[in-house]
């Protein structure tokens, strides 16, 4: 039985308050230090750190503001490996030695590999890196261990039937991802729950997409309950999802801290109005997209396209990126582009032929042409 403590809010090392906004390694630690003990204080103990994260500062940050002014055992502290710093093994054990020092802790209590996909399982399956997370419990470096995800359900399916001593995952799961082609959180979930992995959600507020939503859509959650945050609503759905163990939000500012305890100490889960609330939100969030593809696939059924372009999913993409904060930089939709691409079975958006099918096709005499130009331009030039 893994202990994830008993509140379902997890403390996202990775969006950290900066002394120089400019410097995301310059890390204000006496704020970081205000919110760790609002956190504390009132019961939560989950905090989730990563290699890279503030600039490969993030794994101090929380050896400063957590380690050395709490006893090991009043918190708990999740840890992961990604697969773009190490090309052998000697480098992945290296990194591992690495991040205990620089956490000052000689245990994780949650260890994970980090974006397994298409592509990082490659990687992590060449340098036996299940094997190597088995024998860090034995030696009693981990406590538990599992991986964060950025694919397609059928690959999560794969990885965990390969893989059935994995004890959890991590997902991107939030009300706008919950059934876009391309990202399908609710298929993943159901893969999790398949496999009887608990989840570790992550993205539940999209990076801050979810925190500024277009007027009417937030009109219609303030009219509702003026005194619930716009994030509240997004953490909530969340959280109370079946087989969700833990929900990581990403704190910048002790006053984020304060609301997410607000809603999260005693949580209760959206109520049946309140869900389906959420679902008119999402339909005005959907009103504002660039292309009004409906995914119903027509451009692509039968002989479809002779690029094997899959069309629908990338317009879902998108009109997703674009509805982003422009402050959050890194982007899972572009994630998500790039392994479509790379899977060997899909063309690329700038792999368009123009030959006209996909526009005869469609229901809703879309411009797919030119819309792939746009898609190819927002991606492939990122």
């Amino acid at each position: 039985m893994i202990n994830f403590g008993d509140k379902k809010l997890g403390f996202g090392l990775m969006r950290l308050p900066l002394n120089n906004p400019n410097d995301s390694a310059d890390i204000d630690i006496e704020t970081l230090k205000k919110m760790v003990d609002i956190f504390m204080d009132n019961g939560f103990s989950y905090f989730d750190t990563a290699w890279m994260y503030n600039g490969f500062n993030s794994e101090n940050a929380a050896r400063e503001a957590l380690v050395k002014r709490y006893p090991r055992n009043e918190f708990i502290l999740a840890d992961k490996i990604h697969h773009s710093f190490f090309n052998s093994i000697e480098q992945r054990d290296k990194i591992f030695s690495d991040q205990l020092g620089k956490c000052g802790v000689d245990y994780f209590d949650l260890y994970l590999l980090h974006d397994v996909g298409q592509d990082s399982i490659v990687k992590y399956e060449k340098f036996d890196c299940f094997n190597f997370l088995k024998q860090l419990k034995e030696q009693g470096l981990i406590k538990h261990y599992g991986f964060s995800y950025h694919d397609t359900p059928e690959l999560l399916d794969k990885v965990l039937t390969d893989h059935p001593d994995v004890e959890f995952v991590q997902l991107q799961i939030n009300y706008l991802d919950w059934t876009t082609p391309g990202i399908n959180s609710k298929e993943c979930l159901e893969v999790a729950r398949k496999h009887n992995k608990p989840v570790i959600v992550m993205e539940p507020v999209k990076g801050g997409t979810l925190a500024k939503l277009p007027e009417r859509a937030e009109s219609l959650l303030k009219d509702y309950n003026s005194n619930l945050s716009i994030p509240s609503w997004a953490i909530r759905f969340a959280a109370g999802l079946e087989n969700v163990a833990m929900v990581l939000s990403g704190m910048s500012t002790p006053d984020q801290v304060t609301d997410n305890i607000s809603y999260m100490k005693d949580f209760s889960p959206l109520t049946k109005e309140e869900q389906e609330l959420i679902l008119s939100v999402r339909d005005i969030i959907n009103e504002n997209i660039r292309i009004a593809c409906t995914g119903c696939e027509y451009c692509i059924d039968g002989n479809g396209c002779p690029m094997n372009i899959p069309i629908p999913k990338y317009f879902s993409l998108y009109n997703l990126d674009l509805q982003e904060s422009e402050e959050k930089g890194w982007t899972s939709q572009g994630e998500y582009y790039d392994r479509l691409t790379q899977s060997g079975d899909n063309g690329k958006a700038s792999d368009c032929i123009e030959c006209g099918h996909c526009v005869h096709e469609c229901p809703q005499h879309l411009k797919v042409i030119e819309y792939m130009k746009e898609v190819a331009e927002h991606f492939e030039k990122k």
